[in-house]
C-alpha cells in the first residue's frame, strides 16, 4: 500500500482546536437536517416545474378538444382549470418564493451561523472525521484527497 504525501483531510475539514465531539456531532446533525431541506427544496422545484408543464399541456388539450368538436368541454376545462391557483391565491412560483425567502433562507442562515460560531465556519467536520475513520489508509481509492495522475502507482 502506497502512502500519499497528503494522507489526511485538508485544512478546511480539520476540527478547530477546542471543538469537542458533542459539538461536531451537533453540527453534523444540523448539516444532515439542512441536506434534507435541500432535497425537499429540490422536490418543491420539481413540483413547480411539473405543475407548470401540466398547465401548458392542459392548454394544448383544450385546443385539441376544440378541434375535435367538444367546445363545451373545452370551455369548461379552460375556465375551471387552465391557469388555476394550485392553492388558495397562489401558483407554484409563489409557493417556491415563499419557501425560499422564509423557511429555507432562515434554515440555511442559522446552519451557517452555527458553523461560524462553533467551528470557524468549517463544513462537514462530522463527515470528514467519519471518512478518516472508515477509509483504508494508504489504499488506492481510499485517499483522503484527490491525487494527481503522476502520484498514482
Amino acid at each position: 500500500m502506497a502512502t500519499s504525501a497528503h494522507d489526511g483531510p485538508d485544512a478546511a475539514h480539520v476540527r478547530p482546536e477546542g471543538v469537542d465531539d458533542a459539538t461536531v456531532a451537533a453540527l453534523g446533525k444540523l448539516s444532515e437536517a439542512l441536506e434534507v431541506v435541500e432535497h425537499a427544496r429540490g422536490l418543491l422545484y420539481g413540483f413547480h416545474r411539473l405543475t407548470g408543464t401540466a398547465d401548458l399541456a392542459l392548454g394544448e388539450a383544450v385546443g385539441f378538444l376544440r378541434e375535435a368538436g367538444h367546445d363545451e368541454l373545452a370551455d369548461t376545462v379552460e375556465r375551471d382549470l387552465v391557469g388555476r391557483n394550485v392553492i388558495e391565491g397562489r401558483w407554484t412560483f409563489q409557493i417556491v418564493e415563499d419557501y425560499d425567502d422564509g423557511y429555507y433562507a432562515t434554515f440555511r442562515d442559522l446552519e451557517r451561523e452555527a458553523r461560524e460560531r462553533l467551528a470557524n465556519g468549517k463544513r462537514h467536520l462530522f463527515e470528514a472525521e467519519m471518512k478518516e475513520d472508515r477509509r483504508t489508509h494508504g489504499l488506492r481509492h481510499h485517499e483522503a484527497l484527490p491525487v494527481d495522475a503522476d502520484e498514482v502507482d
